[in-house]
């Protein structure tokens, strides 16, 4: 950066200010330009939250996009993973960085990196950086390093934040700029959070980040992504941003693709610096986005149907992103990410209640069209954000990731997906009747079974979380489906069993004794902890019955009480 603010200058093509984690195993910064020339040697970005690294991905990918104007179809795209990003020449991402390169200085006086030049409001006012990074805490200290907030940000720092800001930021009452008709008295009303904010995240990561940026390099052929070429364009190739929000009738035709939604301008920015770094920003609302029907825009989020706006809005159908659940481990949730349907939902003829994220199924065809092998693992990586409080805070950020064979994916050969959601669900079935025991056992000395039974069947996803992890990602397409479905029931059984076990042991000489309980009949039954434990096992084997190598438990002559198994039998 110069010294003299007045040709200040943090050019983000040359000067490092993505973190990334590298092969080795080392951490480092690098810019624009190197980490594409050094793609194959770096394992993944990493950022200072999950959440960042999403954001700087989708960033990356607009560039390449960008630069090589698709790919427009399957060929394209496979002669890039062939002989790699290209980088150099008049048609490479080294030229192409080049003749943008006025917006990707972060403090250019017209055109600086992800803001409007000028913003200002009314008072002139700056304010803290605490609105920017997302890692301040609102109240909760614990956990952070930003306990005390945000004096001061690095020009490297401040970067990422901004790409952030656009991608996540939180709801709530906002700086009025000059220049924008929403400002009222100074202030803009609540208008939602950043787009990506409602978007359950979705990517595919690879062995490195040269195959994680071409592995979700959509093709602009794909028949269930709309792209409109001539009109889709990243944030640097529009006109710089003014305070108020674009044009309605342009927006009304936006987003027009990848690009388009990668580097949404959903804040206008403006930072305030000296020779040192950051230590102010004015943040504001920008461009608005809803999210509804955007299933052939936005590829990196599953969607669901939602018949309450269906009804709301009079309309055939309308489609929401699926936002990830963060009491789930994503492997719960495989039924979306497989097959585009979960447990207790179907597929209607005329249109599906679950999408599946767009960026699996190009994965998906990949090896249907492509030279994929079938036994090729993806790893799914779910990123999100969870808000709290009218969407002006931000509660939990969600980073998980599930490895599976891609041939899970085939809609042409859906055995062997199948029988990985079937699996997810025998895990659910036998994780409850754990849960059922404990709540018997809680019954058995007077205690609140419902406590007894969330606690336990925290325990017991726990304890399949490893193991089904494992099993997903060793699925065989020359093994039959229903035998290795067989092989996980047995695995899953044992675990539980031992768990199981483990509660009646922990229960105490009052369990064993047990009291006079009412069953779901109305009848009295004397209720112990043996009497609980034979229940358990039978229903157990039940439910998981496996490759049955040992005999069934007899069913005992009176089950216990359990409201919940009543309700199943």
């Amino acid at each position: 950066m110069s010294s003299d603010l007045h040709e200040a200058s943090f050019d983000l093509i040359y000067e490092p200010w993505l973190p990334v984690l590298c092969d080795d195993g080392t951490e480092d910064e690098m810019s624009l330009f190197d980490i594409f020339a050094q793609a194959d040697r770096v394992r993944r970005l990493v950022g200072d939250v999950p959440t960042q690294e999403m954001a700087l991905l989708r960033l990356l990918l607009a560039v390449v996009h960008d630069a090589v104007e698709g790919p427009a179809d399957l060929a394209e795209w496979q002669q890039l993973w062939e002989e790699g990003l290209p980088l150099e020449g008049g048609d490479g991402i080294a030229a192409y960085l080049d003749r943008y390169r006025d917006r990707f200085d972060l403090l250019h006086p017209q055109t600086p990196f992800f803001q409007t030049a000028g913003l200002r409001t009314v008072k002139d006012e700056v304010f803290s950086l605490d609105r920017l990074v997302a890692d301040v805490p609102n109240g909760a200290q614990f956990f952070t390093m930003r306990a005390q907030g945000v004096d001061r940000l690095s020009f490297a720092e401040a970067a990422r934040w901004i790409v952030h800001a656009h991608a996540y930021d939180t709801s709530g009452i906002k700086t009025g700029a000059v220049g924008d008709p929403r400002a009222k008295n100074g202030k803009v009303y609540p208008l939602g959070v950043a787009w990506m904010g409602n978007l359950g995240g979705v990517f595919v990561e690879g062995s490195n980040l040269r195959e994680t940026l071409l592995l979700n390099l959509i093709a602009f052929d794909v028949d269930n992504l709309r792209v409109d070429a001539e009109a889709d364009r990243p944030a640097w190739r529009r006109p710089p941003p003014g305070p108020a929000q674009a044009d309605a009738l342009e927006l009304s035709m936006r987003p027009a693709g990848v690009r388009d939604l990668y580097t949404w301008q959903s804040r206008r920015i403006r930072l305030a610096f000296d020779d040192a770094g950051v230590d102010g920003v004015i943040l504001a609302y920008g461009d608005p986005l809803s999210p509804r029907n955007l299933h052939q825009r936005e590829p990196m989020t599953g969607w669901r149907r939602s018949p309450v706006q269906e009804k709301k809005l009079d309309l055939a159908q309308v489609y929401l992103p699926r936002e990830h659940d963060p009491g789930k481990s994503a492997w719960r949730g495989l039924g979306a990410l497989v097959a585009g349907h979960a447990p207790g939902t179907e597929q209607r003829k005329e249109a599906p209640a679950l999408v599946r994220p767009r960026v699996l199924d190009w994965v998906s065809r990949l090896t249907i069209e492509g030279d994929f092998a079938t036994d090729y693992l993806v790893r799914a990586r779910l990123i999100g954000a969870q808000y709290g409080t009218q969407q002006s805070v931000i509660d939990e950020v969600i980073d998980d990731s599930v490895t599976m064979p891609v041939v899970l994916l085939h809609e042409r050969d859906t055995g062997l997906g199948q029988a990985a959601i079937d699996a997810v669900t025998d895990a659910d079935a036998g994780v409850n009747v754990l849960g059922d025991l404990a709540a018997d056992l809680a019954r058995a000395i007077g205690a609140d079974p419902d406590l007894a039974r969330n606690r336990t069947t925290q325990q017991g996803y726990g304890m399949l979380d490893g193991p089904f992890r494992e099993w997903l990602a060793k699925l065989d397409r020359d093994k039959p489906p229903q035998h290795q479905r067989a092989i996980w029931q047995d695995r899953a059984r044992a675990a539980l069993a031992r768990l199981g076990g483990q509660e009646v042991a922990n229960a105490g000489d009052r369990a064993w004794e047990g009291r006079v309980v009412e069953t779901g009949k109305g009848q009295d039954l004397w209720l112990t902890a043996p009497r609980a434990e034979a229940t358990f096992r039978y229903r157990l084997h039940k439910r998981l019955p496996g490759t049955a190598p040992e005999r069934e438990p007899d069913r005992p002559a009176e089950e216990a009480p359990t409201d919940a198994l009543e309700a199943r039998r």
